[in-house]
């Protein structure tokens, strides 16, 4: 298992971590380089960050977020991906909507942003991780990329499931669902 993490909105992150979203969706952060930005890694912990996170921007005001600590960073998530696609018709990824937390026209913007429409969608599957994994806050984690590098992880974490089976497999199907139906 790889020791990477996939910054994203501390709020975007408990959303996944509590089962209410199961896709994630990214256009691409400023650092991405030349190639812009793809989902180059199917397994990695969620990396919640604070940095450029608008609350407003989601439908879900009631899921709890964690202050930021100012010297280290909690990884309380780890993701696998099981499907990912560049959705370059609006409404398939509006179709999605049942799977996410973020407000439309947040997704929208994202979705229209740059020379190309089109944002890229990954379905994953998130567990707990016990105990939270702690590292310290670093400059190296800093800006706007979507992937960082972490230290080794410790030995003895454990992986448990946020949702079951069979809701996974629900989610699984709207995914499909909308995918298949969203033209």
């Amino acid at each position: 298992m790889e020791s990477v993490g996939f910054k994203e909105w501390s709020v975007v992150s408990e959303a996944l971590g509590c089962g209410l979203q199961s896709i994630l969706l990214r256009k691409g952060g400023i650092a991405e380089g030349r190639a812009g930005f793809s989902f180059r890694h199917r397994e990695f912990f969620l990396f919640p960050t604070h940095f450029h996170e608008q609350p407003e921007k989601v439908r879900r005001i009631d899921i709890p977020i964690p202050e930021p600590e100012e010297s280290k960073i909690g990884l309380k998530y780890w993701a696998r991906i099981e499907d990912t696609r560049v959705l370059i018709s609006w409404p398939m990824a509006e179709a999605l909507e049942s799977l996410h937390v973020l407000r439309r026209e947040v997704v929208q913007e994202r979705f229209e942003d740059d020379r190309t429409p089109g944002i890229h969608i990954a379905f994953v599957r998130v567990f707990r991780v016990e105990p939270i994994w702690t590292i310290p806050c670093e400059k190296r984690y800093r800006g706007c990329r979507s992937w960082v590098n972490l230290p080794e992880r410790p030995a003895g974490l454990r992986f448990g499931p946020v949702l079951s089976d069979d809701q996974h497999e629900r989610k699984r199907c709207a995914f499909s669902a909308a995918i298949c139906g969203g033209s």
